[in-house]
């Protein structure tokens, strides 16, 4: 990666990390009480920080696990802009929620955050009765770049035979890094995510071109996409990213992935954390109730 374009990634982190942190105070749930611990896993790509939601309700039963992966163009490192979402989903969906602090770029580039990504819940699959749930009964899921992560993790688990999610939740992915991002159209004039901050992105975590076209980076451009599991596939009326994610849900339901697909009306990138408030509660209530009943199963 050049100079430049490393610089540029890191004044994206000082300028957008604390921003991106800020939820739309309607969507931050404070009803829901705050019940969580500390986790840190090793990975073969280093230690990983996450944060363990506990669902308040506890029956004799080990509950179900969610491993969460937060957004940020792979470069913003602020796994609390999703703590709204994660009390949202221990509370509603009875699980445990492991919000996962993976390492972004510049520092990191790929294949670090992808490989963190799956160590972690492959860790919380195989570590569950230690930790007082059930990894058997385990969902993955995350936002943006997160959920570009989650389709990474769950083809490493279907290629290994792993451990098998019984969930994917796939909220506004970037699902394809080699098209330009100036090819990709919104319906409104000045939608969220710019050509250039995408290019800038892109450019930190896969500094090399010629692996923009790996699945592991750019799912949407696999063509075996044949037993991967269930998915929840969320995208954005308005966002540059839309297309690439209507495309993919059509291209698993293609290849036989049971797919619950919801376009979401007039929203832009990311309205699960800035709003509008009735759209962002309607898309996170869908998520935690798709994952009750797949983790219930």
């Amino acid at each position: 990666m050049s100079f430049s374009a490393r610089i540029q990634a890191r004044g994206i982190q000082l300028l957008l990390g604390r921003m991106m942190s800020r939820v739309h105070e309607e969507l931050r749930f404070t009803d829901i009480p705050k019940r969580t611990e500390a986790l840190r896993v090793e990975t073969s790509a280093g230690p990983v920080n996450c944060t363990v939601y506990r669902p308040s309700a506890v029956s004799g039963v080990l509950a179900p696990v969610y491993v969460n992966f937060h957004g940020g163009g792979f470069v913003i490192g602020r796994p609390e802009q999703d703590d709204h979402i994660c009390r949202y989903i221990a509370a509603t969906a009875g699980c445990v929620v492991v919000n996962v602090d993976y390492a972004v770029a510049p520092q990191r580039q790929f294949p670090v955050p992808v490989t963190q990504a799956y160590d972690v819940t492959a860790w919380v699959s195989a570590n569950g009765p230690a930790r007082n749930w059930d990894g058997s009964r385990i969902a993955v899921g995350g936002h943006s770049a997160g959920a570009n992560l989650t389709a990474a993790v769950c083809r490493m688990a279907r290629d290994r035979g792993t451990f098998t999610p019984l969930l994917q939740i796939i909220d506004s992915a970037p699902l394809d890094q080699l098209a330009d991002p100036s090819t990709k159209q919104s319906l409104i004039a000045k939608p969220l995510l710019t050509p250039q901050l995408m290019r800038v992105f892109t450019a930190a975590y896969v500094p090399d071109p010629a692996d923009r076209d790996d699945p592991l980076v750019s799912p949407g451009l696999a063509d075996d996409l044949a037993g991967l599991p269930p998915a929840l596939v969320i995208t954005a009326e308005n966002d540059r990213l839309r297309d690439e994610g209507d495309a993919y849900a059509k291209a698993l339901e293609a290849a036989g992935v049971p797919v619950t697909h919801r376009v979401f009306e007039g929203v832009d990138h990311y309205f699960t954390h800035t709003g509008p408030v009735p759209e962002g509660k309607e898309a996170i209530d869908l998520m935690a109730t798709t994952l009750r009943t797949a983790l219930s199963a």
